[in-house]
């Protein structure tokens, strides 16, 4: 039977898929003739906060739906722009019209409506969607993917067991589809969870350390976004968090440190760069505060970024890996990949070079 709305947009990351998700799913297949589910955080390493690939969730999507309704239901993944609200609408909406697209239907005349959890605003965005149906879904049974994963890697005060040991709980059992709960089971077999699971004690243990200060803490570091002649200096993390990510040489400022000395500082000091620091500061083209609430699993971290901006040069200058870097070297604008960048450093260059 034809609905009166063609196509219902659920936004959301689904880190996991759980039976709060499918309930939304489930009503959305009830009011329209087809559910576009938007998966974002796409293209980012995994982390406690995105343990897993759109392509995985996708698949574990499926399995949790009857075979008629899959035809009905697509997967469009897209890209966080934490600093940008326009083009993460504009993404939404361009995966949003392939899909209809894809469906031998014309975008113009498509009737769109969204629909998404009103008890948390996490999965809900109609204010910035006004043109298209809004079809808010309550819900009282208050799964937050946020608590599993928590659970998952034994983090937080949860009483119900916590680890793999959790997967097979009843709390597991009342907030994970079935299909979710079994391939989860499996994933706790793979090197992806055990580097996660080693993560999330360092991150506790992190946190641990400011357990007794009388307000969370709130951590001010800078970073250097450095570019010459079409590259941009980059370093490998040595130590977690992000172990073996691909960063900006940055950290925190020291006590009665201006924050543009921090910079040069820590620059010199995690890539041997061999230029003198009043050139870098004279080289200082812009900055910009970053301040993302969930941009650092070590707690909230607001970073001030510095553009240095190099005079051309033939030869770009000497660097080594530094002070918790295992390496540090130049890289071609043209060859950054999201997947490899640590926290939100990815967004920051794309941010400052514009």
């Amino acid at each position: 039977m034809s609905k009166s709305i063609d196509f219902l947009v659920f936004i959301g990351r689904f880190q996991p898929f759980h039976t709060g998700h499918l309930s939304v799913v489930q009503r959305a297949l009830t009011l329209s003739d087809r559910v576009i589910l938007v998966c974002g955080s796409a293209r980012q390493p995994r982390s406690i906060r995105n343990p897993w690939p759109p392509e995985q969730i996708a698949d574990w999507i499926r399995a949790c739906l009857e075979p008629s309704e899959r035809d009905r239901v697509d997967i469009e993944p897209v890209m966080d722009v934490p600093y940008n609200e326009r083009l993460w609408v504009r993404a939404v909406q361009q995966a949003t019209d392939a899909v209809i697209a894809r469906r031998g239907i014309d975008t113009n005349e498509a009737r769109i409506g969204l629909i998404g959890l009103t008890d948390n605003g996490a999965s809900y965005f109609p204010s910035r969607f006004p043109y298209w149906y809004s079809v808010p879904f309550d819900t009282d049974n208050g799964v937050r993917g946020t608590a599993i994963r928590e659970a998952l890697f034994d983090l937080g005060e949860q009483e119900d067991p916590g680890g793999v040991d959790y997967l097979t709980s009843a709390a597991a059992r009342a907030v994970l589809p079935e299909p979710i709960r079994v391939a989860l089971l499996s994933w706790c077999d793979t090197d992806a969870y055990a580097q996660l699971h080693q993560e999330a004690a360092f991150l506790a243990d992190y946190r641990g350390a400011w357990a007794n200060a009388p307000y969370p803490p709130t951590f001010v570091t800078v970073d250097a976004i450095v570019v010459q002649s079409g590259h941009i200096l980059l370093v490998e993390r040595r130590a977690r968090p992000g172990r073996g990510l691909l960063a900006l040489p940055g950290g925190f400022i020291g006590p009665g440190e201006w924050l543009e000395d921090a910079c040069i500082r820590v620059l010199r000091t995690e890539t041997r760069l061999k230029v003198p620091a009043p050139v870098l500061k004279g080289s200082i083209q812009g900055r910009r505060v970053f301040d993302a609430p969930h941009r650092s699993q070590r707690g909230r971290t607001i970073t001030h970024g510095f553009l240095i901006e190099l005079a051309p040069a033939p030869v770009l200058p000497r660097v080594k890996g530094g002070d918790g870097t295992r390496q540090a070297f130049w890289l071609p604008l043209n060859r950054l990949e999201p997947e490899y960048f640590f926290e939100d450093h990815y967004f920051m260059i794309q941010t400052m070079l514009g």
